[in-house]
């Protein structure tokens, strides 16, 4: 089930994964470092757009990021 706290819980845990900072997340989505932020913190989500830019980026399913699956393995 979705919630803005394990999505944002999950995006924290790819960005450290991948040794990015919240700058760099926020640039490869054409965003803010608080967005960023905000959205670790579950706070707030985004737009579809950035949400599928963070699903490339990462590799991740959006079922994964939605909190649907555990299994962050796109298919």
């Amino acid at each position: 089930m979705f919630t803005k706290e394990l999505f944002g819980q999950r995006i924290l845990e790819l960005r450290k994964q991948n040794h990015e900072t919240q700058t760099d997340l926020a640039n490869v989505i054409q965003s803010k470092k608080s967005h960023i932020s905000e959205m670790e913190r579950g706070r707030m989500t985004t737009t579809i757009e950035k949400f599928a830019l963070i699903c490339e980026h990462y590799k991740v399913s959006a079922n994964y990021l939605l909190g649907l699956s555990d299994d962050p393995e796109l298919r």
